[in-house]
C-alpha cells in the first residue's frame, strides 16, 4: 500500500490544475491520475482534496457541472478555467524557480 506523502502548502493545488489541463475529470479521477504519474509516491485523500477542489472552484480558477460516470453514475466533473490555465503558468514557473534553489543546495557538498 503507498504511503501518504505530505505536501507543501498550495502543491495540491498546483496538482490539481496540472492535471486537470489534461482535461475535465472527477474528483476520484483526479486522485488516481496524481497517484499514477507519482508512481504511488503521492496519495491524496478525499479529505484533502474535495476542500481543494472546493478552494479552487470559490477562486474560479476550475469549474463542475454533473454528469455521468464511465459506470453510469452521477459524478462532478471538474474543468480548468482560463484564470485555472494562467495560475497553473505562474505556479509552475514559481515551483520550477524554488525547485532548482533547493536542488542547488541539496548538491552542495
Amino acid at each position: 500500500m503507498a504511503k501518504q506523502t505530505d505536501l507543501l502548502q498550495g502543491t495540491l493545488d498546483m496538482l490539481i490544475l496540472k492535471t486537470l489541463a489534461l482535461g475535465p475529470m472527477h474528483g476520484w479521477g483526479i486522485s488516481q491520475r496524481i497517484q499514477q504519474v507519482s508512481q504511488d509516491v503521492l496519495v491524496i485523500n478525499q479529505g484533502s482534496l474535495y476542500p481543494a477542489l472546493y478552494r479552487l472552484e470559490q477562486q474560479a480558477l476550475i469549474k463542475s457541472e454533473w454528469d455521468k460516470s464511465d459506470n453510469n453514475r452521477q459524478a462532478k466533473y471538474y474543468e480548468l478555467t482560463r484564470k485555472g490555465r494562467k495560475q497553473l503558468t505562474e505556479e509552475t514557473e514559481s515551483w520550477e524557480r524554488l525547485s532548482a534553489a533547493v536542488d542547488r543546495i541539496l548538491q552542495t557538498t
